[in-house]
């Protein structure tokens, strides 16, 4: 998993929900959905216990990536911008 993918949360009071990853390293994530846990607040899950969805769009791939700041609602409209997606693809 890198900076920038949707994961959707295996386990825990969040299963099923899916959030973006503005941190990571072999073990853990850091995550955040731009309404519970926002972008100054992250969550540390373990990677064990995420499942890899998508990788964002570029523009907020690009601003997390080069460390620029991002705000909640960016966050919130790329990972409505994946659900609408498999939406219309008939996936959730």
């Amino acid at each position: 998993m890198r900076i920038a993918d949707i994961v959707e949360s295996l386990n825990g009071r969040d299963a099923g929900k899916l959030f973006l990853i503005v941190n990571t390293d072999d073990s853990y994530s850091l995550l955040v959905d731009g309404k519970s846990r926002k972008i100054d607040k992250p969550k540390k899950k373990n990677n064990k216990h995420l499942q890899l969805r998508h990788q964002a769009d570029d523009l907020v791939s690009d601003k997390l990536i080069k460390s620029e700041k991002i705000t909640n609602n960016e966050i919130r409209r790329a990972i409505s911008g994946y659900v609408a997606a498999l939406t219309e693809k008939g996936g959730m």
